[in-house]
């Protein structure tokens, strides 16, 4: 059999690993060189500002006491308006409190023998519109929304699963 001598090896692998850091600051200056790179940078921000434009009270997903305080006030202002007959408002409301719940299936649970059906239900269209958007959003190449957004993909097939019945009897 052959030999390799490790220094061999370890010179192979420092080139490579060189290499590779060669090719990337290459290809990221290309990128930043770009002309429509500043215009691209400000519409991703535009559309950010768009469609965030309803989460400006997100709490800061690091801090769990900021995350359970708005959880707590999206909660009572979402039954809030429900109780007073502002469903759509107080859908939205619930659906921030589900995205930002560390267990979303069993507060779903809660929340489906709490409704009405017909609000339930709005509240499952809701949470699958966050979810698709959560897509969309990852598949556009966009980091820092992680975890969350995960979190809001499973919300939205918790949903999909425990929903259809409810659905279903509205039909």
């Amino acid at each position: 059999m052959i030999e390799i001598n490790k220094t061999a090896i370890g010179i192979a692998a420092g080139l490579a690993g060189t290499l590779f850091i060669g090719y990337c600051i290459y290809f990221d200056k290309k990128r930043r060189n770009d002309p429509d790179y500043k215009k691209k940078v400000r519409e991703r921000r535009r559309r950010n500002r768009k469609t965030g434009s309803a989460k400006q009270g997100m709490p800061n997903l690091n801090d769990h006491e900021a995350i359970e305080r708005y959880f707590l006030q999206e909660i009572q202002l979402g039954e809030t308006l429900i109780a007073r007959g502002d469903f759509e408002t107080g859908v939205e409301h619930l659906a921030n409190a589900i995205v930002v719940c560390g267990q979303p299936a069993r507060l779903l649970q809660v929340l489906q023998s709490s409704l009405p059906a017909q609000v339930f239900a709005m509240l499952i269209i809701k949470m699958q519109e966050f979810g698709n958007r959560a897509a969309e959003s990852s598949d556009g190449g966009l980091a820092g929304s992680g975890s969350r957004s995960n979190q809001i993909d499973n919300s939205a097939n918790i949903l999909e699963t425990s929903g259809h019945a409810v659905i279903d009897d509205l039909e």
